[in-house]
């Protein structure tokens, strides 16, 4: 329901439009994505900076769409609250834990080439009633990961056989593997994740404390099972099995990965 304040500003269901409109920083992100695709695909400047900033502002942008996407769900929930939070505005710079949100899988895809998940959003719980809600909220993140991942395998499908510059597709290629390895991390079942949180509230009450007492930990977690080595090797090899099924080609997300490492020769 749409209404007005005193002053003017309109209302939905309560709080202000300005909630709901993309910041500028988030338009800024998406301004820096296309502009940086567009001098990939010309050619212009430095290219392996080029694809720098088309893999990272296009990471970013992913990353705000993530976490909009628990927000805006939470919100139809139930949790009306955590559009005062700044979330629905797309806006980074609000979320909760911008280190581990921002810098942190920043850092991991430049090094590691990984889309790492980020706890951003703060959810109101008690505001929302029913497990299933609870599940959605955190099943919608993933699901954005998930729809990213075949909208890029589809566009570089279609899109590389009409020809154009191998290092753009080769930029899509890995902004692809990014988005399908950030799909199976958040939808891993570790205690503080996505995979976890969707399965917290379907929990008995033993179990659920348990849960709540790891789930700070969620991030030591997960790279302490990524790091044994059979358990990152099932890992990595779920995701070279699903991103081959796909038709990613290796050799192109791999090129990308040395291309935005511009630093080195």
């Amino acid at each position: 329901m749409a209404g007005d304040r005193p002053g003017g500003e309109p209302l939905v269901l309560g709080v202000p439009r300005a909630a709901f409109r993309p910041s500028p920083v988030f338009l800024a992100l998406v301004a820096l994505f296309v502009t940086s695709g567009v001098l990939t695909w010309n050619g212009v400047g430095n290219v392996r900076f080029d694809v720098f900033l088309f893999v990272v502002s296009g990471w970013l942008v992913s990353l705000c769409l993530h976490e909009y996407a628990h927000a805006v769900v939470a919100y139809r929930a139930g949790d009306r609250d955590i559009a005062h939070r700044g979330y629905l505005t797309l806006n980074p710079l609000k979320y909760t834990h911008p280190l581990l949100s921002i810098v942190l899988p920043v850092v991991v895809v430049l090094l590691g080439g990984i889309g790492l998940p980020g706890g951003a959003v703060w959810v109101d719980r008690h505001a929302i009633p029913g497990r299933l809600r609870h599940t959605l909220v955190s099943l919608a993140g993933p699901a954005t990961n998930v729809l990213f991942t075949l909208l890029l395998v589809v566009v570089l499908r279609v899109g590389i056989d009409a020809g154009g510059p191998v290092e753009f597709w080769a930029g899509v290629a890995l902004l692809a593997f990014l988005q399908l390895t950030a799909s199976v991390l958040n939808l891993l079942p570790v205690p503080g994740l996505d995979g976890g949180n969707m399965i917290q509230p379907w929990l008995s009450p033993q179990y659920r404390r348990m849960y709540d007492l790891f789930a700070p930990f969620g991030f030591i977690l997960l790279f302490a099972l990524l790091w044994n080595p059979r358990i990152g090797g099932w890992f990595f090899s779920a995701v070279f099995w699903l991103s081959d099924l796909l038709g990613l080609p290796p050799w192109l997300y791999g090129t990308a990965l040395s291309l935005i490492r511009f630093w080195q020769n």
